[in-house]
């Protein structure tokens, strides 16, 4: 028995060591294949939804956790876009994209959502008509997360200019001149009515006859006989997924601006041959570049972007007026703020792939020393104006390279009416009293910059 005992325990002994050394592989073997294993990737996760309709264009977006990879297509008859999501599942967030379409919505019908297969979520936009699709990813910027966007533009987009004539009601008044030969008269000398077609051998009045009149005789004889229209371009400031600048309260420089832009709007059409083209009549986006080429194609005589900026310390307040400048900022301010605006492109989300680089810095070549001059004088009237409803924040109009202001043709200012980080201007500026105070001012400024700077003659009357 003395020797079965340690032959015993000999033999158990060499068990266990078998045992541990079977474990120790059977670990590192587990170990050896989650190394070498690839991953199953975790789905990514919807944070939140957004649609912005506007007769623009309609944008959707997805909030996510994580970069999203997509696959898109468009099927006829009737007109639809389906969108596959890979690396992702349903969930309810995602389920709310479908009643934020709204019934007016220009372009969406309707939108269904569902697991098309495990990790890929299709979803299928009903369209009302045919759009030019574009879907991006943004990345993480500010407050957001990865972004998703679908952009929805119509296949055959309108002729701002076009559109600004269909929107109107002032051209049934304007420019006399160009009406039928039926139509009556009553500019002459009589003061009764005639009828141009009573004289067929009279020859037209030339537009530039009365261009040059006008710049001789000023703004009087502007009044009496106009050779066309005024056009001004309003662009109230971020809008859609770039709110601006926030106060205290809650209160969003987007909101704010469009307000003051639509008073400004209202005023200006109740002068005498003025119309207005806002570069935004709802809350969306729309790039830097897009709000000059709107400007540019509907010819227009002058351009102001209105905004309501922050600043990090609460107690900066006033308003000021600013121009662009060929060689650099006028102050460290005016820099400041200025790359400020001109990021509004990365919150607000543009499309890199169709977005013209270039446009800016050719923009910046081709603008005149002429622009920026008259950008200038209308700056000063309007500043002055502005400062006797509210204390300046700078008492002269400043310069920096705001991308916005880069029309080579129009004269342009931004106009900062106050800060929205100042509780007390906050409050001023969500005032209906102040912000049509503030849209007074703007329009006593146009009225006397256009007294001494008459428009000069288009290449074309619209």
């Amino acid at each position: 028995m003395s020797r079965i005992t340690p032959l015993r325990s000999e033999s158990l002994t060499g068990a266990t060591h078998a045992k541990k050394r079977r474990t120790l592989l059977k670990a590192g073997g587990t170990l050896l294949l989650s190394v070498m294993a690839p991953h199953t990737a975790q789905a990514a996760k919807i944070l939140a939804v957004r649609v912005w309709p506007a007769e623009d264009y309609t944008r959707v977006t997805l909030e996510n956790d994580s970069e999203l990879k997509t696959n898109h297509f468009t099927v006829k008859n009737p007109e639809r876009l389906v969108v596959d999501i890979e690396g992702l599942e349903l969930n309810p967030t995602l389920k709310e994209l479908v009643a934020k379409i709204q019934s007016n919505d220009p372009y969406i019908r309707q939108v269904r959502v569902g697991q098309n297969k495990p990790n890929v979520v299709r979803l299928v936009f009903d369209l009302k008509e045919e759009v030019n699709p574009q879907v991006f990813t943004l990345q993480p910027i500010g407050n957001y997360k990865h972004r998703l966007v679908f952009d929805l533009y119509p296949a055959q987009p309108a002729d701002p200019l076009a559109a600004l004539i269909e929107k109107g009601e002032w051209q049934k008044e304007a420019m006399p001149q160009q009406v039928a030969p039926t139509t009556p008269n009553l500019n002459n000398s009589t003061g009764k009515p005639e009828l141009r077609g009573d004289k067929p051998t009279e020859k037209p009045e030339k537009p530039e006859k009365t261009d040059t009149q006008l710049a001789e005789k000023g703004d009087k004889y502007r009044e009496k006989s106009v050779s066309r229209l005024i056009t001004i371009a309003i662009d109230p400031g971020h809008g859609g997924e770039d709110p601006g600048a926030l106060g205290r309260n809650g209160s969003r420089e987007k909101d704010v601006v469009l307000a003051i832009a639509k008073r400004l709007k209202a005023k200006i059409e109740q002068l005498p041959n003025m119309r207005v083209m806002l570069t935004r009549d709802g809350d969306y986006f729309v790039p830097l570049n897009v709000r000059v080429e709107k400007a540019r194609a509907v010819q227009a005589d002058l351009f102001m972007s209105v905004h309501a900026d922050a600043f990090v310390n609460s107690s900066a307040r006033g308003s000021s007026v600013f121009a662009l400048s060929e060689k650099g900022a006028s102050s460290t301010a005016a820099r400041w703020l200025a790359d400020k605006e001109n990021a509004a492109d990365l919150i607000g989300g543009v499309n890199i792939k169709t977005h013209d680089k270039q446009l800016a810095s050719v923009l910046l070549d081709l603008s005149t020393t002429a622009q920026i001059n008259d950008s200038l004088k209308l700056g000063k009237v309007v500043l002055n104006e502005i400062s006797g409803i509210n204390k300046l924040h700078k008492g002269a109009v400043e310069q920096a390279g705001f991308a916005v202001l880069k029309a080579p043709d129009i004269p342009s200012i931004l106009i900062e009416t106050a800060f929205i980080s100042n509780p007390e201007e906050e409050a001023r500026l969500t005032d209906s009293d102040y912000q049509d105070q503030m849209a007074d001012a703007i329009v006593k400024g146009v009225k006397k910059y256009f007294s001494k700077n008459p428009p000069l003659a288009k290449s074309r009357m619209a």
